[in-house]
């Protein structure tokens, strides 16, 4: 194990001394550089439980969990302007209260998720994540977990892990992660994988009906998980695939869009989920492209075989997690503060290639999150990713129970909730017409 991964502590396991420090990766780096107030980079992952959870237990429990995963107790080191990195502080224990209970509300749910899209937790106290829990009225007598991270420390499956461990310490269950699907292998791939050309801007999500409020709106939806012929050469993440792109061209044809290429982000994380977990932003980024006269539902299986095809190449292929350009942008040559203009500045000038959405399947949750008898085990698990402009539109999915769990956020300054709901309404539409037809 590494330093970062498992540092040395003070106090009895040797002399006291200033806290370890590791610098920036190029993500958490690239992040840092272009922080918003007004749309903060944050996950949210929302976990739906059958019963309570005992406070005092719940939050001894995740502050354990912290120290088994030192890589989450982190703070943002100060420094000088002209220092050549930012430097994460690993602590020894959290600087502020990370389990929160609110009170109770009739709209708690609501009010939850808000809090999750509009307030980060700081960079500068450990650990940059925070828990709440939502008790359910009366009649649900269920629990909902509310965990809120800042992108530019932690991802989404790093804090998962996270709580899978403190869901074992809870319950004295074994959170262990499941086997991942096996997966037929296909014949190896002969022909040539065609992709549309990266030189032309991509299309953008069409505006609809925006609010007049700052920041990220959020809808969630749970669906079933879809069919596929038996030995398809295609996955469900195509499927999913297929289906974004098939329902942003919808919406853009309805918005009276011009045709142009669409470009889909897609996170790869080829990371172990067990208590070896790299913690931290580990997925790369990859871009699926599709062109205008591809999408066509009528054609479906050539456009899921073609899919296919292209996200596995770009799984296959090695790549640093932003790309080279990131990795040069970020070499610590000059004080971080100018690179951090210059970081501002090319992103602007880069707006117009930004890709279209981002589309991030989790896929199957690996973890029972069992908490014991009286909470039980997760019923539903949905993640979001941050949406600022000038996408302004993120998919997530996750699966739980045999379900798939969809939540679409969006920026207010493209979208209001009465699109958000259309869009769903569409992505519901197109996921049904990528499954296998039945008898």
């Amino acid at each position: 194990m590494t330093a970062v991964e498992h540092p040395a502590r003070n106090g009895a396991e040797g002399p006291a001394g200033p806290p370890a420090r590791v610098p920036f990766p190029v993500v958490d780096e690239v992040s840092r550089h272009c922080l918003q107030e007004a749309e903060p980079e944050t996950v949210h992952i929302e976990i739906h439980l059958p019963g309570r959870l005992d406070r005092a237990r719940l939050r001894s429990a995740f502050t354990e969990a912290l120290r088994r995963h030192p890589r989450a107790l982190i703070r943002e080191a100060p420094g000088a302007w002209y220092r050549l990195r930012y430097e994460w502080e690993l602590a020894d224990e959290p600087d502020l209260e990370v389990v929160t209970f609110p009170p109770p509300d009739r709209d708690a749910l609501k009010h939850a998720r808000d809090r999750a899209l509009s307030t980060a937790p700081p960079l500068t106290a450990a650990p940059p994540l925070r828990l709440e829990v939502v008790d359910g009225d009366s009649a649900t007598r269920g629990t909902v977990l509310f965990l809120t991270m800042s992108h530019t420390a932690i991802d989404g499956p790093a804090c998962l892990r996270v709580l899978a461990t403190a869901a074992e310490l809870y319950g004295g269950r074994d959170n262990s992660p499941a086997a991942p699907p096996v997966r037929t292998p296909g014949p190896p791939a002969t022909e040539r994988v065609e992709t549309p050309s990266t030189w032309a801007p991509p299309a953008r999500v069409a505006q609809g009906t925006p609010d007049s409020s700052p920041g990220n709106g959020l809808l969630v939806t749970e669906l079933g998980v879809p069919r596929r012929p038996k030995g398809s050469p295609y996955t469900v993440n195509d499927q999913l695939m297929v289906t974004t792109a098939l329902t942003l061209a919808h919406w853009n044809r309805e918005h009276g869009a011009r045709r142009r290429p669409l470009r889909i982000t897609m996170p790869v994380d080829d990371r172990p989920r067990d208590m070896d977990m790299p913690i931290g932003n580990g997925t790369r980024l990859v871009e699926v492209s599709f062109a205008p006269e591809e999408l066509d539902e009528k054609e479906m299986g050539e456009l899921l075989r073609r899919t296919a095809l292209r996200t596995q190449a770009l799984k296959s292929a090695e790549r640093p997690q932003l790309g080279h350009g990131a990795a040069l942008l970020t070499a610590p040559v000059v004080p971080v503060s100018w690179r951090a203009a210059a970081t501002r500045g090319l992103r602007r000038a880069a707006a117009p290639w930004t890709s279209t959405t981002l589309l991030s399947n989790i896929g199957r949750i690996p973890y029972a999150l069992d908490f014991g008898e009286t909470a039980g085990r997760a019923t539903a698990v949905w993640f979001s990713a941050p949406a600022r402009m000038p996408r302004g539109l993120t998919v997530t999915t996750a699966s739980t129970a045999g379900r798939l769990h969809v939540a679409l956020r969006w920026s207010r300054a493209l979208l209001s909730h009465g699109d958000g709901a259309h869009l769903r309404d569409l992505f519901e539409h197109y996921l049904h017409a990528t499954q296998e037809k039945g008898p």
